[in-house]
């Protein structure tokens, strides 16, 4: 087995979208190919990989918009959690491993950002795909204080689950950097520094406030 990993940027909002793989089987999936799925595919295609599934993290309009057109050219099927917008044809249940070659992938149920938004750990290499839950030095965004709860309950539980040695790859680089540790993340990532979800939702309140002061963008 030989993983093939890449991060590929796919436009729109500092997009990312990711290729896992493994060499020796000679397939992949492409998660989250959004804004530039013909590129996705590409990639795919140079490395002689067959791709054999769709992933999706959540059904915002900017990570599952290049679902058909991918789709289309490598007629793999979409998977995400049931009630992704995007109408998967594998409906992923919390806790559901996907099989990429002798790659394992588990599906981890994390809402807050989203009523359907999952999060994919490959267990060998330790790779948190993040989507829109951990960004670098960030959280995703939330609507109402009970999303906000919500979120903070999806964090509590990855930071138990995935450990410090993991590498996060979120859905966009929003952040100093494109990616990060969750040892890193636990050190400075101001939400996860958290003491409790009040403090959590004070900081999300507070969030323009706090990037003005510590020069964030």
């Amino acid at each position: 087995m030989h993983l093939v990993f890449e991060q590929i940027r796919t436009g729109g909002d500092r997009n990312f979208a990711y290729l896992l793989g493994d060499r020796a089987a000679g397939e992949c999936i492409l998660i989250d190919p959004s804004f530039s799925p013909e590129a996705c595919v590409q990639r795919a295609q140079e490395q002689n990989l067959k791709v054999t599934c769709i992933v999706n993290t959540h059904g915002h309009h900017d990570h599952i918009n290049g679902n058909a057109k991918a789709a289309e050219l490598t007629h793999a099927p979409v998977a995400a959690h049931p009630d992704c917008p995007a109408l998967p044809d594998i409906r992923l249940q919390d806790e559901q491993e996907l099989s990429v070659g002798t790659l394992k992938i588990k599906a981890y149920y994390t809402p807050g950002h989203c009523d359907d938004h999952i999060v994919f750990y490959e267990q060998g290499y330790r790779l948190l795909i993040s989507g829109d839950l951990l960004f670098v030095g960030k959280v995703g965004g939330t609507k109402t204080e009970t999303d906000a709860r919500t979120e903070w309950n999806s964090l509590l539980r990855i930071q138990e689950l995935i450990p410090e040695a993991a590498t996060i790859w979120p859905g966009h680089d929003y952040g100093v950097r494109p990616s990060s540790t969750m040892a890193m993340e636990r050190k400075s990532n101001p939400f996860l520094l958290c003491a409790d979800p009040a403090a959590f939702i004070r900081l999300k309140d507070d969030w323009p406030i706090y990037k003005k002061m510590h020069g964030l963008k």
